[in-house]
């Protein structure tokens, strides 16, 4: 393959512009950005980012020629923008609150912002707070005392979860035992009863939570979030939205009201215009395939994928969308 577009090559020098396939055949053979290697930024082996983001990778794998897409698990979005930091990813699914928290250097990123750019706004993240039925826990506050996961270190639901604590009046150091723990871990902990509760954020649904109440039917329950919508937005303004997980999911009798976060897919600023064109085109060309890996990769659209704010389209997605 590379012989053949080397001869391609001298041929258009050879032969000038008379040849209209030389254009083509000279930007095909362009050496690929960043060694045609492109690693991906998902999350836990069990949450939706890195189902979807694994979807995503073979998208790149099969519509994306010259390039190679990889999709390790993660701890989730805030661990993926610091290593989007240092070039260890080149992608990275993120939650909108810790990507504001980057692009401003506060937060995790204290004094250290983080350059990027979004190629899309994808699905919302909802907030889950499960519960054991018989643990007496109703809100949030019956919290305190409680040992609580509060998801894998530095991720997006670890950020939420530590938003929703402090809105509610808990102090994470004297009324309640926080636990950073992956999802995995967290969902074997409430299985054994070393855990009176969780949080984790994510699309719906979720595996790992899904198959923590399959294995234990009439055992586990989610507590409502949305009394606390007014104060986190009041705190953290132009981030959350009301959510809600749906009677039916995870066996559940009843509509459950939570707290949602937008889902972005973000790139270094320096990634060139045509890879993020292309990068973005894929989403939509071949959203179908990306949806029969994980439902939550059909809800979104090209109407809301261009909604970022406060952050920055890349200029290549930009183009896509055709926005200004």
């Amino acid at each position: 393959m590379v012989r053949r577009r080397r001869l391609a090559l001298l041929l258009c020098v050879l032969l000038g512009p008379a040849l209209a396939a030389c254009t083509a055949d000279a930007e095909e053979a362009a050496p690929a950005w960043h060694g045609g290697t492109l690693t991906i930024g998902t999350g836990p082996t069990n949450g939706v980012f890195n189902q979807v983001g694994g979807g995503y990778a073979d998208l790149i794998n099969r519509y994306l020629p010259g390039y190679e897409a990889l999709a390790p698990p993660t701890n989730g979005a805030g661990e993926n923008l610091q290593r989007l930091a240092i070039d260890d990813v080149q992608i990275a699914f993120t939650f909108a609150d810790v990507a504001a928290d980057a692009a401003a250097g506060k937060g995790l990123f204290e004094g250290k912002p983080v350059q990027f750019r979004a190629l899309a706004r994808i699905f919302n993240g909802q907030t889950h707070l499960v519960v054991r039925r018989n643990a007496g826990i109703k809100s949030i506050e019956d919290l305190r005392g409680k040992k609580v996961g509060t998801g894998p270190q530095n991720s997006g639901s670890e950020e939420v979860a530590v938003r929703l604590l402090t809105v509610a009046g808990l102090d994470l150091k004297r009324d309640i035992t926080q636990v950073s723990a992956s999802l995995s871990q967290m969902t074997s902990s409430m299985r054994s009863g070393d855990l009176d509760a969780m949080f984790y954020s994510a699309g719906l649904p979720t595996t790992g939570i899904q198959g923590l109440f399959d294995q234990s039917p009439g055992v586990f329950t989610l507590v409502p979030l949305d009394k606390m919508g007014q104060a986190i937005s009041k705190a953290h303004p132009d981030i959350y939205a009301p959510g809600s997980i749906p009677k039916g999911m995870y066996g559940l009798a009843d509509e459950v009201d939570t707290i949602a976060v937008p889902n972005l897919i973000v790139v270094p600023v320096d990634m060139p215009d045509d890879i993020a064109y292309r990068l973005t085109q894929l989403l939509f060309d071949h959203q179908s395939e990306l949806a029969a890996v994980h439902p939550e990769g059909g809800n979104f659209g090209r109407d809301i994928a261009p909604l970022v704010s406060p952050l920055e389209l890349h200029p290549g997605a930009r183009r896509f969308y055709g926005v200004s």
